[in-house]
C-alpha cells in the first residue's frame, strides 16, 4: 500500500472565504460497497471493532436495565447517559488536540484497554451483588473520560488505514459494523439479563476489548498512510474553533447534529419508558426494539457505503425525516406500529451520522482533523448530558409519548433552520410554486442583486 505525506494522503482543505460555498467535497471511491476492506490493516481494525461493539451494546442494554431496576426512574437512566457523555461536553476539544499530536494507533491501544477495564470492574460489582446506582454513574463517567480521547483518535485513524479515496466507504462500513453489532448485542443481552442477570453482559463486554487490541498490534505500520501530526503549541483549541467557524461546510453540519444529538437521540430513555410504562414488558422486548432500530441503521450504512459523495441536501433531508418519524412513532397506536417505525428512524439517524462524519473529514485539513472531529463528537454526543436529564424529566412527568414528540419536533425544526441557513450561505432562496406539474417547493439561485445585498 502506498503512503505519502499528510498533504498527499488527504484532500486539500478549502481555504477560500466565499461563505456561499456549502456543498461537501466529493471523492470517487475505488469501487464497491466493501472497497475499503481491501486494506489488510482496515480488515484487522473492522474485525476487532465488531467484537467489541457487540460487547458494548450488550453493556448498554444491561446498564440501562440495571439502573431502571435499581431506581425505577427514567430520569436515572438519563443521568447515567449524561454521566457517560458529560466529559465530551467539557473536554472534547482537548481530546482532539491530543489525537492530533500523538500517534493514533498507540493512543488507541491505551484507550481500548482502559475501556475494557471499566466493563470488567462493573461485572465484578454486579456479579458479587455489591452494585449500587452510584457505581454505575461512576463507571459511566470514567468511560466517558476515556472516550474523550478514543473517539477523535479512532475517527481520524480511519484515513491513515485506507487513504482518502476509500475514506467515505470506510466511515460507512464502520457504521455498518457498529449496527451489525447492535443487531446481535441487544438480543444477546436481553436473553442474558432475563436468564442470569446483567453481570454476565458486563463481563463479556470487558473481555471483548481483547479483539481490537489484538487487531491494532497485528497491523503493518509500514502500510499506514502518513498524516502530519500537529506540533505542541499554545492556542491549538482556539485554532480549531476558528478554523471551523470560518467554513459553512463545517459549522452548519456540526450545529445540526448538535441539536439532533442533544434532543433526538435519547433512545435509552424513551425505549425503556415505553417498554416499562406503555407496553408493560421486560428486557427481551427492550432488546427487540433496539434490534429493529439497528436493522434500519445497518441498511442505511450499507446504502451510504455505495454513495460516492456527501451532500448537504441529503444531510438536511435525513434530519427532517428523522424528526418527523420520531413524532409519528410517538403517536403510534399499537406496539407493532411503534416498533416498525423504529426501522426507518434508524436508517435516517445513521444517514445523518455518516454524511456529517465523512463530509467533515473530507473537508478538513489533515493537521486539524482530530480537532474538527472532536468538535463534531462533542456536540453530537456531548450534548447528551444537557438533553438527557431534561428529556428524562419530560418523560417521567408527562409520559413517554410527550417526551418522544418533543425530541422529534426539535430535530425537525433544527433541520428546517439549518437548511434555510445553508441555502442563504449558498446564495439560494426558497421558491414556492403551487401550479400543477411544477415542483411546489424548491431552492433556486437568488438574483445577482439579491446576492450582492446579502453579501
Amino acid at each position: 500500500m502506498s503512503s505519502g505525506t499528510g498533504a498527499d494522503s488527504a484532500p486539500a482543505p478549502n481555504h477560500h472565504d466565499d461563505t456561499r460555498t456549502t456543498s461537501l467535497p466529493r471523492t470517487q471511491p475505488k469501487g464497491g460497497t466493501f472497497s475499503s476492506l481491501r486494506n489488510r490493516n482496515y480488515r484487522l481494525f473492522a474485525a476487532g471493532q465488531v467484537v467489541s461493539n457487540t460487547g458494548t451494546w450488550m453493556q448498554r442494554i444491561a446498564q440501562d436495565w440495571l439502573v431502571l431496576g435499581l431506581t425505577g426512574s427514567s430520569a436515572a437512566v438519563g443521568i447515567t447517559t449524561a454521566m457517560q457523555f458529560l466529559p465530551l461536553l467539557f473536554l472534547g476539544l482537548y481530546g482532539g488536540v491530543i489525537a492530533d499530536r500523538l500517534p493514533k494507533r498507540r493512543l488507541l491501544l491505551v484507550t481500548q484497554a482502559a475501556m475494557g477495564a471499566t466493563g470488567l470492574f462493573l461485572a465484578v460489582l454486579t456479579l458479587t451483588g455489591q452494585v449500587r446506582v452510584w457505581h454505575v454513574y461512576l463507571t459511566a463517567l470514567v468511560l466517558g473520560i476515556v472516550t474523550v480521547v478514543d473517539n477523535p483518535a479512532r475517527q481520524a485513524f480511519v484515513v491513515e488505514m485506507v487513504g482518502p479515496a476509500d475514506l467515505r466507504n470506510a466511515v460507512s462500513l464502520n457504521s455498518a459494523n457498529f449496527q451489525t453489532a447492535r443487531l446481535v448485542g441487544p438480543a444477546v443481552a436481553g436473553v442474558l439479563i432475563t436468564a442470569v442477570g446483567s453481570g454476565w453482559a458486563f463481563l463479556l463486554n470487558g473481555l471483548s476489548f481483547a479483539a481490537p487490541i489484538a487487531g491494532l498490534l497485528l497491523m503493518r505500520t509500514s502500510e499506514l498512510h502518513k498524516v502530519d501530526r500537529a506540533p505542541r503549541g499554545k492556542g491549538q483549541m482556539r485554532e480549531g474553533l476558528a478554523y471551523v467557524a470560518g467554513r459553512p461546510e463545517l459549522i452548519w453540519p456540526i450545529v445540526l447534529v448538535g441539536f439532533i444529538g442533544t434532543f433526538g437521540f435519547n433512545f435509552p430513555i424513551w425505549l425503556t419508558a415505553y417498554v416499562n410504562d406503555v407496553f408493560h414488558s421486560d428486557a427481551s422486548t427492550y432488546g427487540l426494539l433496539n434490534t429493529l432500530m439497528a436493522t434500519g441503521s445497518l441498511a442505511g450504512a450499507l446504502l451510504a457505503a455505495r454513495r460516492g459523495s456527501s451532500r448537504m441536501r441529503l444531510l438536511v433531508g435525513a434530519a427532517a425525516a428523522f424528526g418527523l418519524l420520531e413524532v409519528a412513532a410517538a403517536l403510534a397506536p399499537s406496539f407493532w406500529a411503534f416498533a416498525l417505525l423504529l426501522v426507518p428512524i434508524g436508517m435516517c439517524g445513521l444517514t445523518i451520522n455518516v454524511t456529517a462524519n465523512s463530509g467533515l473529514q473530507m473537508a478538513s485539513d489533515p493537521a486539524l482533523r482530530g480537532r474538527v472531529m472532536s468538535l463534531f463528537l462533542m456536540v453530537f454526543m456531548g450534548g447528551t448530558p444537557l438533553g438527557a436529564p431534561l428529556v428524562g424529566w419530560i418523560t417521567d412527568t408527562y409520559g413517554p409519548r410527550t417526551g418522544f414528540v418533543a425530541g422529534g419536533a426539535v430535530s425537525a425544526l433544527a433541520a428546517a433552520g439549518v437548511g434555510l441557513a445553508l441555502a442563504r450561505a449558498g446564495g439560494l432562496r426558497l421558491k414556492i410554486d403551487l401550479r400543477p406539474g411544477r415542483p411546489h417547493v424548491a431552492f433556486v439561485p437568488r438574483k445577482p442583486a439579491e446576492v450582492t445585498v446579502a453579501a
